[in-house]
């Protein structure tokens, strides 16, 4: 009898056993899912596993929560994170507003009007505010979203009540936006992609901080950045860059929030930007590599009083 109790009473604790196991490894997934790792291919050896491990080094210890895109046609390297993640576009939805005016023109077969190129170039090169939302009343969003659906940015969604600022934007939208920016399309004549290049070289110096971080000379830079302070998730602060020339063709869009001040959001950008440059672009050392202004500075777009 003893015997049969004794294996019945190991029997029992078996069961037990595997029953309080199977809790403890459920409650682990979620945790491990919360984390997303940054995600790198390219047709260049080693290049994705280089940039995975750099990127996620100059992440290590940072607070905030970062979306990422990168692409460089030259080697096919394409890197994500938190890519699909919806942020308020804060001023970096001035480079959407300057496309959808170039796809309406297009459209309708006629120039930008004096007006309208003294209005673009103080909405990208200043980040003028009042530029902006003379541009987005004069387009409207409906012509606004007409461009997004033909430029596939299927996920941004324009912000309502004249609060642009505050339009949904995320990483794999904004990527194709550069695309668009950067290479021959139907959407976008060559002109367009020429001028809204032109303007994004001439960004003041105040606001020619984040992606630019670590760009070598021998590549030539366009930039459009972002910031917005709300009571939820912090500052926003957001960068988009595109980079040509040494025989690479590539683009970085970094979104961020969560940031405690302004300034900590841009070094968080700038860390990534460096790493990215200096994996992507091999430089000697005698290659100058691009110092942003010490004192970053963007327009502070209007945001609802609550918000």
């Amino acid at each position: 009898m003893d015997h049969r109790i004794s294996r019945r009473t190991k029997a029992s604790a078996a069961a037990l056993g595997v029953a309080l196991l199977i809790p403890t490894v459920a409650a682990a997934t979620p945790a491990a899912a919360a984390t997303p790792a940054v995600s790198c291919t390219s047709a260049k050896s080693g290049l994705a596993a280089k940039l995975k491990k750099d990127i996620t080094a100059a992440l290590a210890n940072r607070k905030g929560t970062v979306a990422l895109g990168v692409y460089d046609r030259s080697t096919k390297t394409t890197c994500t994170l938190r890519a699909t993640s919806a942020y308020d576009s804060a001023s970096t939805v001035k480079v959407t507003v300057l496309a959808t005016l170039l796809w309406d023109a297009k459209k309708h077969n006629r120039l930008l009007t004096g007006t309208e190129s003294s209005l673009a170039t103080a909405m990208i090169t200043k980040s003028d505010n009042a530029a902006t939302s003379k541009l987005w009343k004069q387009l409207g969003v409906t012509k606004i979203k007409g461009f997004l659906a033909a430029a596939k940015m299927t996920k941004t969604v324009p912000g309502s009540g004249g609060y642009w600022g505050l339009t949904q934007e995320n990483v794999n939208d904004e990527q194709k936006l550069l695309q668009l920016v950067t290479a021959k399309n139907s959407v976008l004549s060559d002109n367009s992609r020429a001028y809204i290049q032109k303007l994004m070289g001439k960004v003041i110096s105040s606001q020619r901080w984040g992606t630019p971080a670590g760009a070598p000379s021998t590549v030539s830079v366009h930039v459009k950045n972002g910031w917005l302070q709300r009571s939820t998730h912090g500052w926003r602060v957001h960068s988009l860059g595109t980079f040509n020339g040494a025989g690479h063709d590539y683009m970085i869009s970094v979104l961020t929030q969560d940031n405690s001040t302004m300034s900590y959001g841009v070094t968080t950008i700038q860390n990534v930007a460096k790493a990215i440059h200096k994996d992507l672009v091999p430089t000697t050392a005698k290659t100058a590599l691009y110092v942003p202004t010490s004192k970053p500075a963007e327009a502070f777009v209007a945001t609802p009083p609550q918000g």
